[in-house]
């Protein structure tokens, strides 16, 4: 490789399968990348190596859009030269220059492979060595170093960097299947759905619409979810259906017992998901359902509302406490400060939180289920978010 500025993409999790999978897995990486680099209009290429990427263009706007691509573990704006320790030397005290000040406790981080001729031991010294005449005095400290210099001496070249930005982790998106996600106006569901992006699972959201009997800023906060979701996943779309619940609420007050609404809502939710799955090809729905939060997410009550589809219901985060929710929340962008009124008229003042499956049977065999779910998925509206930005696409008849 000739010397030049570049952004390297470091894989983690991927080197853990098999090479025909992993193989798969580069492409769809790869792939990602492409299309998140082609939405922002950037010139670039691309070069791939074992274990690296390396992207060639302008790094200063590469590097963040890149790091939130998932199945990166981190980032990296380097220098490549040659894999010979003179070269990498010079490089790697062009960056020093700029940051190490006598004192400062200093570490090199060298690593070669497929490279013969020293040791990564010795390659960290003796660029060490270069360092230290033109910058003495600094402290060697390995365990606690405010300043690093990384340098990787490979069969193809060398690259030297001394910033690694955190990436995502997980899984290339498209590589895990596809789901239909209950989306919400609140904090919960669309954490659950970044972490199965994060897990290479494309998803589309559901947003069921209470209409009259739900706050007015819930429909607007679900649609603003997505819409912030799609800026993880930059030159792809995410399907927003929007289906009405208000058919369902007005027929279940006025028939059914109330001390069970939230139990037969939820399962009617994942109803219209399964609809909306197997209109869609989709092979499963995922919920952001956690173990205890509310009276319907006990372990009794979630084994009711699984059973009401075939589909496989994924809960992402089941065991989470609700801190570390709101965590992600805020790093994703999608946790709202002051989120207006976002509450449920239906839910009853002493919800259930046991309940057999033969009383939920008996109670919802008073509805005509299978009518009322039927018009909530073929009246959905669709809704498309794309980089940041949501509008509505028109459904031909």
């Amino acid at each position: 490789m000739e010397q030049n500025t570049a952004v390297m993409v470091r894989i983690g999790e991927l080197w853990l399968k098999s090479e025909p999978v992993k193989k798969q897995f580069m492409l769809a990486l790869t792939r990602n990348i492409k299309t998140a680099l082609d939405a922002q209009k950037i010139d670039y290429s691309i070069e791939e190596y074992r274990g690296r990427i390396l992207i060639f263009g302008d790094t200063k706007r590469i590097a963040p859009i890149v790091s939130k691509i998932f199945g990166i573990v981190d980032v990296s704006i380097c220098e490549t030269t040659t894999n010979q320790p003179e070269d990498m030397a010079k490089t790697a005290l062009k960056f020093a220059e700029k940051k190490l000040k006598p004192g400062m406790r200093f570490a090199v981080r060298a690593r070669r492979q497929h490279v013969s001729g020293f040791t990564s031991q010795q390659l960290a010294s003796m660029i060490a060595d270069v360092i230290w005449e033109k910058i003495p005095d600094f402290v060697v400290d390995l365990d606690d170093p405010e300043y690093e210099v990384f340098v990787e001496a490979r069969e193809y070249g060398g690259i030297v960097y001394d910033e690694r930005i955190p990436g995502q982790g997980g899984l290339p998106l498209g590589t895990a299947g596809r789901a239909v996600t209950l989306l919400s106006a609140g904090i919960d569901s669309p954490v659950a759905a970044w972490l199965m992006m994060k897990r290479g699972v494309i998803i589309s959201g559901l947003f069921m619409d209470g209409g009259r009997w739900a706050g007015p800023a819930t429909r607007y906060l679900a649609m603003d979810n997505v819409r912030i979701l799609s800026t993880w996943c930059p030159g792809r779309g995410i399907p927003l259906w929007i289906a009405n619940l208000e058919p369902f609420f007005d027929a279940m007050t006025n028939s059914c017992d109330r001390h069970y609404t939230c139990l037969f809502c939820k399962r009617f939710m994942m109803r219209v998901a399964e609809g909306v799955a197997e209109q869609n090809k989709m092979e499963g729905i995922v919920s952001g359902e956690n173990l205890g939060q509310v009276a319907s997410q006990t372990l009794q009550n979630m084994g009711v509302i699984t059973a009401s589809v075939k589909l496989t219901v994924l809960r992402p985060l089941l065991t989470y406490d609700k801190e570390e929710i709101v965590a992600i929340s805020r790093r994703i962008g999608t946790y709202h400060e002051s989120p207006g009124d976002t509450g449920c008229l239906a839910v009853p003042k002493k919800p259930a939180t046991r309940s057999a499956q033969e009383l939920i049977d008996s109670e919802e065999n008073k509805l005509d289920m299978d009518k009322l779910v039927r018009e909530a998925v073929l009246s959905a509206e669709l809704w498309i978010a794309k980089d940041g930005e949501i509008f509505q696409k028109i459904l031909s008849e």
